[in-house]
């Protein structure tokens, strides 16, 4: 049995990230890219959330503020490319499989990191990469396994320059790949107009509302899986069988509730049936008005002014 041997298929695979954060950015001349926000969050932060279940998360690069806690690496000496960048990232990691990340990476998601890493330990090679929409390859959103890199970084520091200035290429072309097309996931912010072009695209009507959502959870510390449908019938029904303004205050006092109950997203989903029926008692009410028993006005079906019968 080799190192490679692939897992059983839909085994979870543990793993660490290693997100590559200190490049000059000189097509953005020399802007502060990982801490450039689209949809309200640095650049850097949604990667972070992208890559939230690994065991270890290093990124190289001078310390920052990040909304999730991290390890900090840097190479030697600082701005000695990605080679050497990944090197330092990859000796503070311990996991069998890495995700090695760059700090652009405004569509990434879990999702895409679980495709790399399933891919990677069914076809049982060293790298399972993403390929962008005109099919070129990308690295630096990748999976690997850390003895493989660890080899080929090895044999490369061997060399008469060492890691310095290295492209990825050098590292890459003696791994044995595995590719996954993503055109989305692998979009990056090279220039100011792919900047402009993310900061459009989760403004689209496809995209807008998950974007929110994950911007508000992340803003505010929440990892809840949150069914957005759901919530958003009780608004509907809340406005229609009450009034608009019940709308937003109804799916607050189901967060509440459910935070009272300290739930996950089944006690969300409970509060949120519960809420819904009751706007919907509201709304039958309001439609039968005085005449559950047939009546012309009042539940006991006389008039305004009937006389009483005793």
């Amino acid at each position: 049995m080799t190192d490679n041997a692939p897992a059983a298929p839909g085994t979870p695979v543990p793993y660490d990230a290693v997100v590559l954060a200190g490049g000059a950015a000189r097509r953005l001349g020399g802007a502060d890219k990982p801490g450039l926000r689209v949809g309200g969050r640095a650049l850097l932060d949604r990667v972070l959330a992208a890559c939230a279940g690994a065991g270890t998360t290093v990124v190289v690069a001078d310390r920052r503020p990040t909304a999730r806690p991290v390890r900090w690496a840097r190479e030697e000496p600082p701005g000695a490319g990605p080679v050497a960048a990944l090197d330092a990232g990859l000796r503070l990691t311990t996991a069998e499989h890495a995700v090695v990340l760059s700090a652009d990476l405004p569509f990434l998601r879990p999702a895409t990191l679980r495709r790399l890493l399933t891919a990677l330990g069914d076809t049982g090679a060293d790298g399972a990469l993403l390929t962008d929409g005109d099919g070129r390859d990308q690295p630096l959103v990748a999976a690997y396994r850390t003895a493989a890199l660890r080899r080929e970084l090895a044999a490369l520091q061997a060399g008469p320059d060492g890691l310095t200035g290295l492209p990825l290429r050098r590292l890459t072309g003696a791994l044995r790949l595995t590719r996954v097309p993503d055109p989305l996931a692998s979009f990056d912010c090279d220039t100011w107009d792919d900047l402009v072009n993310a900061r459009a695209r989760i403004r689209e009507h496809g995209h807008v509302l998950d974007e929110w959502i994950s911007a508000v959870k992340d803003e505010l510390g929440i990892d809840l899986d949150v069914d957005t449908g759901a919530l958003l019938d009780l608004a509907r029904d809340a406005a229609h069988g009450v009034a608009r303004p019940a709308a937003p205050l109804t799916t607050f006092l189901v967060g509440y509730a459910a935070a009272q109950g300290k739930g996950g997203p089944e006690a969300v989903a409970e509060a949120a049936r519960k809420a819904a029926a009751l706007a919907l008692r509201w709304e039958e009410e309001a439609g039968k008005g005085g005449e559950e028993n047939g009546g012309g006005g009042k539940e006991n079906g006389g008039g305004p002014g009937a006389p009483d019968a005793g």
